[in-house]
């Protein structure tokens, strides 16, 4: 027997930088927050939410919740309404009727300095990146960390270099967004998003227009954000492989409607007019040749 003492396995490069995001979230300070709810208490709980634009109804009478650590996809064509939920959970639109509830906070009863407590748990990462134009990459991702305070410079540089490895922008640093592709946008919107040390985090459409690779990273990763540092996840996305690998229950929106709330195999199985089109049409692939 060799007397030569083991070695710790090195960690996975995309394991470390999750370390690395985990300790900064252990480190940072406590910024004010709703009060803890019962643990059986849903995270998130839309109640009946209705929302028009005119005469246009966008969401009608839709209910459904997210349990703490879950990840819920909402699936659905173009224009049913699936960006609409995600701002109108941000409080950036308010519904006309129903409740929308945040760690038991009602949305709609909170003024500003309220939304910016529950921002500051929850992120969004918007389908176009909404990053700052004139801040480079480096500086992009660094600036929620440089707002939320409790890290030294070293600090935040250190996690910078986590996140743009966590989604593989090394390359792109010191680019400013204009001159990205729309996939490295989406990637750096993510990796600022994780700057801000959210609990829950929303992706709009986070595979649009995005090649499969860099599809299939994001989806390694927002699994590994759930597994090992439990946040809580809403994915609005049309692309029914990516919501299989995520998704612990479906939201599926058709015509304003919430035509089905449920587990992922529930959803598959669904003898619902109007889901087994949406699978179909899903499934269809193009002849070549």
């Amino acid at each position: 027997m060799s007397d030569t003492p083991s070695q710790p396995e090195p960690k996975e490069p995309l394991k470390a930088e999750l370390d690395a995001l985990e300790t900064a979230r252990a480190v940072a300070p406590e910024t004010s927050s709703p009060a803890p709810q019962a643990e059986a208490e849903p995270i998130i709980a839309f109640n009946h939410v209705s929302i028009a634009f005119g005469d246009h109804v966008v969401l009608d009478d839709v209910s459904f919740s997210v349990p703490r650590g879950e990840t819920l996809c909402i699936l659905g064509r173009s224009g049913v309404g699936k960006s609409v939920a995600l701002r109108l959970l941000m409080g950036f639109l308010k519904p006309d009727s129903g409740s929308i509830r945040v760690e038991g906070n009602e949305i709609a009863d909170l003024d500003e300095e309220g939304l910016r407590a529950i921002r500051q748990r929850v992120t969004m990462v918007f389908q176009n990146g909404a990053l700052f134009d004139s801040l480079s990459v480096r500086e992009n991702i660094a600036f929620p960390l440089r707002e939320h305070g409790g890290l030294t410079e070293d600090q935040v540089e250190q996690l910078v270099d986590r996140l743009i490895g966590l989604v593989g922008a090394e390359d792109v640093v010191d680019l400013l967004p204009a001159s990205l592709s729309t996939g490295r946008k989406r990637a750096v919107a993510i990796a600022r998003a994780l700057a801000a040390q959210p609990e829950i985090v929303l992706y709009d459409e986070p595979t649009t227009m995005v090649d499969p690779l860099i599809a299939k990273r994001l989806g390694t990763l927002i699994q590994r954000l759930k597994r090992q540092l439990g946040f809580t996840s809403i994915v609005v996305t049309h692309d029914m492989r990516f919501a299989e690998r995520l998704a612990d229950t479906v939201l599926f929106l058709d015509a304003g409607k919430a035509s089905f709330f449920g587990p992922l195999s529930g959803f598959l199985a669904s003898q619902d007019m109007h889901v087994r089109q949406f699978l179909t049409l899903d499934e269809y692939v193009l002849p070549t040749g």
